[in-house]
């Protein structure tokens, strides 16, 4: 009753109104609901992305030399692709070759345990500021960020990425991969390899992690056909673009880009078949010989993975076990053992990188026996784009 009473006195107010009031009561009302109509745009970032974006805008307003124009384009509603909810779904993501959309670029980083460790956090500064710092990515392209990563350390990355994207010129997307979710579909797929490729006597739950690009074609979407994968202690010398562009060099039948081994790891791994087989080039230094390959920086073919029946073929366990057995193979590497072992005896399966796209630095194997070879190994001639500085390598400074 009561409110039939507060509408029935409303009414009788209405009514007194004289009809100019009216319209000017109706275009107010208008306005409103334009308002919040035209105003509510949803942005298509994740709310990774997307807290990193405003947090940045925000730390930029106190910036006596903010470059506001910056900072808006980063997070206008023009980047998104298309509109939806906060959360961006990597699995129903279908950019690549779709008319009237960003092209997408896509880098995984394993991102586990940084929390503890103040080593990977710096290596992973580095990394980021200069990959920052030579950037360039051109209008309608978009740099996707992709880390694999436990709760606390994401935590950790999302509060270092405010600082070290904040100087990005290009747009970008960061999308952060619970390792345990990661971990649960991988361990089926790489179970039985990981004897032959990990450190220890048994297959453990927790390693299968470090297979993930072995069986990438099968745990990230169909839509996503292209991806590179890179380790945290890198620095970059040039645009990260001018990576991606190396999926052009490869031949038919290859299905993943990846740089040789520049140390002679794979000659002492492979001592038994060599010593079986003296004629062999397999661990034998470039150019003619089979030194194996450095997982550092890869680019893997996602597409060409899921329609290579050979590649597939080689993930069987049956025959992991018959490669293994006939190299007489046992490393501990994980994914990079995998590629070195069937590169041995399906290089087609690979195209070679220029050293110069993952010059790495370790020189371990120098002083444990190798010395006299060693330098046959790690020379690389040509310009450097990418310092790897494994086995905690100091990098040079530009």
């Amino acid at each position: 009753m009561a409110i039939l009473k507060v509408v029935a006195s409303t009414m009788g107010r209405i009514s007194t109104f004289r009809s100019y009031q009216l319209v000017l009561l109706l275009a107010a009302a208008l306005a409103v609901v334009a308002f919040y109509y035209f105003g509510s745009e949803k942005q298509n970032f994740s709310s990774t992305t997307k807290r990193i974006k405003q947090s940045q805008a925000s730390q930029n307003s106190n910036r006596n030399d903010a470059d506001l124009s910056l900072d808006t384009r980063l997070i206008h509603p023009d980047e998104t692709a298309e509109e939806g909810g906060e959360e961006r779904d990597i699995e129903q993501e279908s950019e690549e070759g779709r008319p009237g959309t960003d092209q997408h670029y896509h880098a995984l980083m394993m991102f586990t345990k940084v929390d503890k460790s103040q080593s990977l956090q710096e290596k992973f500064r580095v990394a980021m500021l200069s990959m920052v710092k030579h950037g360039h990515f051109l209008e309608g392209e978009v740099l996707v960020l992709h880390f694999v990563s436990d709760q606390a350390s994401q935590e950790l990355g999302e509060r270092m990425l405010l600082e070290f994207l904040l100087d990005a010129t290009f747009k970008y997307e960061v999308v952060f991969h619970d390792v345990a979710v990661l971990t649960q579909k991988l361990f089926p797929i790489v179970e039985a390899m990981q004897k032959h490729f990990s450190a220890g006597s048994g297959a453990y739950y927790s390693d299968a992690i470090f297979f993930l690009s072995v069986a990438m074609h099968h745990i990230m979407p169909q839509s996503l056909t292209r991806i590179v994968q890179l380790d945290l202690d890198l620095k970059y010398r040039t645009n990260i673009r001018d990576l991606f562009q190396q999926f052009d060099g490869f031949p038919p039948g290859a299905v993943i880009g990846i740089a040789r081994e520049m140390q002679p790891v794979y000659r002492h791994t492979f001592w038994q078949y060599r010593k079986e087989n003296p004629q062999s080039k397999v661990g034998e230094p470039p150019p003619d010989g089979l030194p194996g390959f450095n997982s550092g920086v890869m680019l893997l073919d996602l597409g060409a993975m899921r329609a290579s029946a050979l590649y597939n073929q080689l993930l069987e366990p049956g025959n992991v076990a018959k490669l293994a057995d006939q190299y007489r193979f046992r490393g501990h590497l994980g994914d990079q053992d995998f590629f070195t072992m069937i590169g041995m005896e399906h290089p087609e399966l690979f195209y070679a990188l220029a050293c110069g796209w993952n010059r790495q630095l370790c020189t371990w194997w120098r002083e444990h026996g190798y010395r006299d070879v060693f330098q046959l190994y790690y020379r690389c001639d040509g310009p450097v784009y990418i310092y790897h500085g494994n086995c905690n390598t100091p990098i040079p400074d530009d």
